[in-house]
């Protein structure tokens, strides 16, 4: 399938951005009325379950250690 290209503090990082981004929508804390673009915090948490990035790959970037790739 893909090759994991990323590592695990890269993987944290877009966990909890995520999740800040997916509060920030579903509370609606500040009420600023663009809350719904939090929802694209849905990415990074797709992308941290995966372990691969799309745009990395197009990139050529890569935070995974070469002992933990797969592919």
């Amino acid at each position: 399938m893909f090759s994991t290209n990323i590592g695990g503090i890269d993987r944290v990082l877009r966990i909890v951005a995520g999740i800040a981004l997916l509060l920030f929508a579903i509370t609606g804390i500040p009420a600023t009325g663009y809350n719904w673009l939090g929802w694209i915090g849905i990415v990074p948490l797709a992308t941290a379950a995966l372990g691969w990035c799309p745009a990395y790959t197009l990139l050529g970037m890569n935070t995974c250690p070469a002992s933990t790739r797969q592919g």
